[in-house]
């Protein structure tokens, strides 16, 4: 006699690919720089990000740069970003040129959570480290990322594109919340 189970296999065997799928998404190759341009440049990756907070937290997000004055320090930031009634600059990372004009930048949980989730950093019950969203997060759209040379005039520029928080995005932080993660105030 045949289980309702084993003649639905197919199906939820195809339910959970689509699934795993959708959770692992899609790879794409490493952006390169153009080789045409002898002066400065920077590129992000990934050059999209979700503002879900799960999701963007656990999302490195890495600028490099060459072309710049080597043994310097380059300032990241993106330009034209809605903060209450004004429109600022915000810094989320920071490198050292290396020798070869050279710099690869991280965008690192703090500046992730207050910079673009606009919350805080917090300690949950168990002294585990949790995020407290505080007010609603950067208006999504796409930034221009500029890198500013500290010591020269050097300066290069690309896009950054911030989406609003995807379905899937949206029931990781229902159950970040759920698990004592995340906490909304």
């Amino acid at each position: 006699m045949k289980s309702a189970w084993s003649g639905n296999r197919g199906l939820m065997g195809g339910l959970m690919l689509m699934i795993i799928l959708m959770l692992v998404g899609c790879a794409t190759a490493p952006k390169e720089f153009d080789p045409k341009v002898s002066g400065p440049q920077v590129i992000v990756e990934p050059e999209s990000v979700s503002l879900g907070v799960a999701t963007l937290t656990k999302t490195p997000i890495v600028f490099r740069g060459k072309g710049f004055q080597p043994e310097d320090s380059v300032f990241i930031s993106l330009q034209g970003v809605k903060k209450g009634d004004q429109v600022v600059n915000v810094p989320i990372a920071d490198a050292e040129v290396d020798k070869n004009g050279t710099f690869t930048a991280s965008v690192g949980t703090l500046a992730k959570v207050t910079e673009l989730i606009r919350g805080q950093l917090g300690t949950g019950k168990n002294m585990e480290n949790i995020i407290v969203v505080t007010q609603p997060p950067m208006p999504a759209g796409t930034y221009t990322a500029k890198a500013v040379s500290m010591d020269s005039d050097k300066k290069a520029a690309c896009t950054l594109t911030i989406r609003e928080p995807s379905l899937i995005d949206r029931f990781k932080d229902w159950m970040g919340a759920k698990m004592g993660k995340i906490q909304r105030k």
